[in-house]
């Protein structure tokens, strides 16, 4: 399989990446990440395009890129990285004893000379049932420093793993990428 370029710092994409087999190396992206879309598929969609899109232009012919881009959704309602202890608070209250969603856009293209020669783009997405969380039990996680660089502050992986009741999906999506989904597009590349 060709390596590829990932164009993202998160630890978690490497290590899916690394433990898939799939041979990377990783180039950030500095792409802006604002937007004016609301409904979150849309949202991962144009983010991801964004980030791969940035990356591809500094790369030489040959190159293929990945961007992804995760987010969580409750309601239809984004739930960004939290600002701030109070805010992570606020999103696990939310959360707690509901169904919500997580998606994952991903676009992967490859460079050919001075165009795009070939460029996947798609959305995963994974419903996420949290169990009830006392106040206790949701201070306890917030003081571990974990949920404050995640959207909708947690991390399924770690130790708020304890409190996700129910998948419905592609586990490795709401870690931050659809392991299975890049796979199938990587293979027939």
């Amino acid at each position: 399989m060709q390596k590829i370029i990932l164009a993202s710092g998160s630890p978690r994409r490497r290590e899916l990446l690394a433990t898939a087999g799939i041979p990377f190396e990783v180039r950030t992206s500095d792409a802006d990440e604002t937007t004016t879309k609301t409904d979150p598929a849309e949202v991962v969609k144009e983010l991801s395009g964004r980030k791969c899109l940035d990356v591809l232009r500094q790369m030489p012919p040959g190159a293929v890129v990945l961007g992804a881009d995760t987010i969580v959704a409750m309601d239809g309602v984004i739930l960004g990285k939290p600002e701030s202890e109070a805010d992570a608070r606020r999103m696990l209250r939310e959360l707690q004893g509901r169904t919500h969603d997580v998606y994952t856009g991903v676009t992967i293209a490859e460079r050919c000379a001075h165009r795009i020669s070939r460029k996947e783009c798609f959305v995963v997405r994974t419903e996420v049932k949290i169990g009830p969380l006392s106040n206790e039990e949701i201070d306890t996680y917030i003081a571990t420093g974990e949920p404050m660089d995640k959207a909708g502050a947690y991390g399924i992986q770690g130790v708020f793993s304890r409190h996700v009741e129910q998948i419905t999906g592609d586990y490795f999506n709401v870690v931050g990428l659809p392991v299975h989904a890049v796979y199938e597009v990587l293979k027939n590349w």
